[in-house]
C-alpha cells in the first residue's frame, strides 16, 4: 500500500512538472525544447513549438496563437531548412544565440548575437516576440535577437515593417511558397525607401500594388486605414529608421496581416461567436489597385467606364491601343512646359503618384513648396506631405506620375505642372486673379512708356530753350 502512495504521488509530482514546464515562457542555457514540448507566453496568447506541413510532412519550429482553435502559424524558424523528423530540439547557446538541432546534433537554423552577455534566456513574449535578452534586463533596447526583426509572411501588431537607416537591416514580409509549405514563396511586402517611403507589394522585381506614400493618418492609397477605436497606426521616419506598425488600442481584438501566397494582403479578426477569422481588407482588390495600370498621367476609376481616363489636359500617347483598352502606355501633355511661364493645376481626390522619384521637406508649408517647385524646371508636381490640421510638409516629384487613382469621397490634393495655354483648367477665381495680374502689368507697362515719351519731350525742349 506504501509503495503504491509513493507511485501515486511520484506520477502526480511528474505531471505537475511537466505542466509547469510546458506553462514556461522562457528557457536557459541549461534547458531545451524538444519536438512535443511547448513554451507558452505569460498570457497564454502565443505557443511556440513544433508543427508539421508538406507532403510528406516536415517538421517546423514555429509561433502560434495558443487560444485560437484553428492553429494559425505567424512565425517559422526554420522555413529553408525543415527537419525530416520529430528529433528537433530548440536551445539557448552561451553566446546568447538560439540554435535549432536535429537529431544527429547538427545545426538546423541558427540566430546571430552580435553582443555577448553573461546570462542569456529565450523568452517568448504575449506579444508573440520571441527575443533573446540578458537575464537581468528586459528593456526591448538591450534585446539580443528578436523574432519581429524577422517577421515572415504574417505582420502581427507591435510588429515593425520597414528598415534600418544606417545598416540598411529591411524587416518585410514573404509569402509562404504554398499553404502547405512555409518557404519563401514569389511576393514580398516592404518598405521602399526611395523617395518618400512608401509600401510595395512586389512578385520578384516587379511592383504589383503600392500603398502610396503616407500621409499623417494613412498611406495615400488605402481608404480602409482610417483612425478607430480598434487600431492604432505609426509610421516613424528619422535618421536612425523607417517603419510602420499598428497597435491594438482594444485588448479583447486578434488581429493580423497576412501576405498569401498568391500576392494579396489580407487582414484578419477574429470572431469568437463564429470560431473562426473574418477577412476585412485585401489589396489589391480592384484592377485600379494594380500598379501603373492605367500608365503615366492616367488616372484609375473603377466607378468610370472605362476604368482609366487621361488626367485633364493630357492625352493618350498611343490613341489607337487607348481605343483597344490596353493603356498601360499611358498619357502625355496635350500642350509643351515652357518652365518660368508655366501655370500648376489643381486636381483632387487621388492616391498621390508613385514617390520613387521624389524629394520632400517635413517643415516647409504649401506655399514654400510651390515656389520651390516653380524654380525647378525638372518638378513635375507638388502636394502637402502631411493632410492633418490644414497641412504640412512638401512633397515634389520629378519624372512622370504614375499610378495615380481617383475617388469620389477621399483622396488627397496634387499640383501638376502645366502649360500656361491649359489655363482653362484653372478655377476661376485663379483665371480672374491672373487676368487681373495680367492687365496690371499691361496698363504698367503703357504707363511706363507714357512716362518715358514726356520725359523725351520735356528733354527736347529744354535743348531747344538753351543759347547757342
Amino acid at each position: 500500500m506504501k509503495a503504491f502512495v509513493a507511485l501515486s504521488m511520484c506520477l502526480v509530482l511528474f505531471s505537475c512538472n511537466a505542466l509547469l514546464f510546458n506553462a514556461l515562457d522562457t528557457i536557459t542555457t541549461d534547458q531545451s525544447i524538444r519536438d512535443g514540448e511547448n513554451l507558452l507566453s505569460a498570457g497564454g496568447t502565443f505557443e511556440l513549438g513544433f508543427f508539421s506541413a508538406g507532403d510528406p510532412p516536415k517538421r517546423y519550429l514555429g509561433i502560434w496563437y495558443k487560444k485560437i482553435t484553428t492553429r494559425t502559424i505567424v512565425w517559422v524558424a526554420n522555413r529553408v531548412a525543415p527537419l525530416a523528423d520529430a528529433s528537433g530540439t530548440l536551445r539557448v547557446t552561451t553566446h546568447g544565440s538560439l540554435v535549432l538541432l536535429d537529431g544527429n546534433g547538427s545545426d538546423i537554423w541558427l540566430s546571430n548575437a552580435p553582443i555577448p552577455v553573461r546570462n542569456p534566456v529565450a523568452q517568448l513574449l504575449d506579444s508573440g516576440n520571441l527575443v533573446v535578452r540578458d537575464a537581468e534586463g528586459s528593456d526591448p533596447k538591450n534585446f539580443l535577437w528578436q523574432s519581429f526583426d524577422y517577421p515572415t509572411d504574417t505582420l502581427v501588431a507591435g510588429m515593425k515593417l520597414g528598415r534600418n537607416r544606417r545598416s540598411g537591416f529591411n524587416r518585410h514580409l514573404t509569402s509562404w511558397k504554398s499553404i502547405d509549405d512555409p518557404s519563401p514563396g514569389n511576393f514580398t511586402f516592404q518598405l521602399d525607401p526611395n523617395g518618400y517611403p512608401q509600401e510595395l507589394l512586389k512578385q520578384g522585381s516587379d511592383i504589383k500594388f503600392r500603398t502610396g506614400p503616407w500621409n499623417g493618418l494613412r498611406w495615400s492609397g488605402t481608404p480602409f486605414l482610417n483612425p478607430n477605436p480598434y487600431y492604432g497606426y505609426e509610421f516613424v521616419l528619422n535618421e536612425e529608421e523607417m517603419y510602420f506598425r499598428y497597435e491594438l488600442l482594444n485588448r479583447s481584438v486578434t488581429s493580423r496581416l497576412i501576405l498569401t501566397t498568391n500576392g494579396i494582403l489580407q487582414r484578419f479578426a477574429w470572431i469568437d461567436r463564429t470560431q473562426g477569422w473574418m477577412l476585412y481588407m485585401a489589396s489589391p482588390t480592384d484592377q485600379c489597385d494594380n500598379y501603373a495600370s492605367c500608365g503615366a498621367y492616367g488616372s484609375c476609376r473603377v466607378d468610370t467606364s472605362p476604368v482609366c481616363r487621361c488626367l485633364k489636359g493630357f492625352v493618350p500617347r498611343f490613341s489607337q491601343e487607348w481605343d483597344m483598352l490596353e493603356w498601360s502606355n499611358g498619357c502625355v501633355r496635350r500642350n509643351p512646359l515652357d518652365c518660368e511661364k508655366d501655370i500648376f493645376v489643381k486636381y483632387s481626390w487621388l492616391k498621390l503618384p508613385d514617390t520613387r522619384s521624389s524629394w520632400f521637406n517635413e517643415s516647409m508649408n504649401l506655399r514654400e513648396c510651390k515656389v520651390v517647385c516653380m524654380k525647378n524646371c525638372s518638378c513635375i508636381a507638388y502636394s502637402s506631405l502631411d493632410i492633418r490640421n490644414g497641412g504640412s510638409g512638401c512633397l515634389l516629384w520629378f519624372g512622370e506620375l504614375i499610378d495615380i487613382r481617383g475617388y469620389s469621397n477621399y483622396g488627397q490634393d496634387l499640383y501638376i505642372r502645366m502649360a500656361v495655354s491649359e489655363s482653362a483648367l484653372l478655377p476661376s477665381h485663379q483665371k480672374k486673379h491672373k487676368l487681373v495680374m495680367g492687365l496690371a502689368v499691361s496698363f504698367g507697362s503703357v504707363f511706363l512708356i507714357l512716362v518715358l515719351i514726356i520725359c523725351v519731350l520735356q528733354c527736347k525742349k529744354k535743348k531747344v530753350k538753351l543759347p547757342a
